[in-house]
């Protein structure tokens, strides 16, 4: 068997993108290209390695079993690739994040002094709903995830950030009277925090809204359409100025913690290494520059 470096990334992208013509627009070859290459590499193996069902390729178990493996060698690879960069004092490559879109108030302050240090890091920041990041993360898409609340089904490794404190909210403390209550959609943290708590705290009927971005649940609520759980790291300028208020309930904040989580079985990047360890060794400074204020609100209650 003779496999090649470009074998094995079509073989890869072809898997990943379960398409000929999304695989070369990926790759920035040409149709006839990718399948000369993908071609080439399944005649080195007696077993078929994909399977055309209609115009989609389908992967075999043994083609799959293939995949992963070739997945763990471009990895490999690449760390050669930056290995001579590393042993210069020089920290180059992508990495790779997706973030819960409430965390686009938090994670921003752990990368700043990171990617000063380091120009030459290419940073790919996604900011999406949990199930997006998680579906990101289980598919090796990224390098790290930053939620509040740990996957259920996945085995993952963390690092804890700073705590997400989660308040109910309204235009004013009389606003909120029989006005519904306004929630994120399904599949988002906040969500299920919100639902949990008022399943425990009311059994009455009230009507209920559903928006798609916490930014857009703030809204709602500045305009007084209804009061909504909220993160407090989202609202400082709201409170400050006076457009929504804190309503005080019995088991509120609900508190969670914002981290970084990556799959135990991945090996990170020289990038990623790097990032995890700036993480481990700046996070109280961060904490302390940046998030005073928020980690002694309510402390005096």
């Amino acid at each position: 068997m003779n496999y090649t470096l470009n074998q094995l990334r079509v073989f890869h992208k072809v898997v990943e993108t379960s398409s000929i013509t999304r695989a070369s627009e990926e790759l920035f070859m040409t149709q006839p290209a990718v399948s000369i290459q993908l071609k080439n590499f399944q005649e080195q193996f007696d077993i078929p390695l994909t399977e055309l069902n209609g115009r989609k390729i389908q992967v075999t178990d043994f083609g799959k079993e293939i995949a992963a493996i070739t997945e763990r060698a471009l990895e490999h690879l690449l760390f050669l690739h930056y290995k001579t960069k590393e042993y210069k004092g020089l920290v180059t490559g992508k990495l790779k994040i997706s973030c819960a879109s409430t965390g686009k108030y938090v994670f921003p302050f752990f990368l700043s002094e990171f990617l000063d240090n380091h120009k030459g890091i290419d940073l790919v920041l996604d900011v999406t709903n949990k199930t997006r990041v998680l579906e990101s993360l289980k598919n090796r898409e990224i390098e790290f995830a930053v939620v509040s609340v740990l996957p259920e089904d996945l085995e993952v490794n963390q690092e804890i950030l700073v705590e997400n404190k989660l308040y109910l909210v309204s235009k004013s403390a009389h606003s909120q009277q029989n006005k519904p209550l306004i929630f994120r959609e399904q599949g988002s943290a906040t969500r299920k925090e919100m639902e949990l708590y008022f399943k425990r705290k009311s059994s009455r009927d009230r009507g209920r809204l559903e928006l798609t971005s916490n930014e857009a649940v703030k809204q709602a609520v500045i305009a007084g359409i209804g009061s909504s759980i909220l993160p407090l790291i989202g609202i400082k300028n709201e409170l400050l100025n006076g457009t929504l208020q804190v309503i005080q309930r019995k088991d509120l904040p609900i508190v969670t913690n914002w981290r970084i989580i990556w799959l135990k079985d991945k090996k990170l990047t020289p990038v990623g290494e790097a990032y995890l360890k700036f993480i481990r060794a700046q996070k109280q400074e961060i904490l302390n520059k940046n998030f005073q204020w928020y980690l002694n609100y309510g402390a005096g209650d």
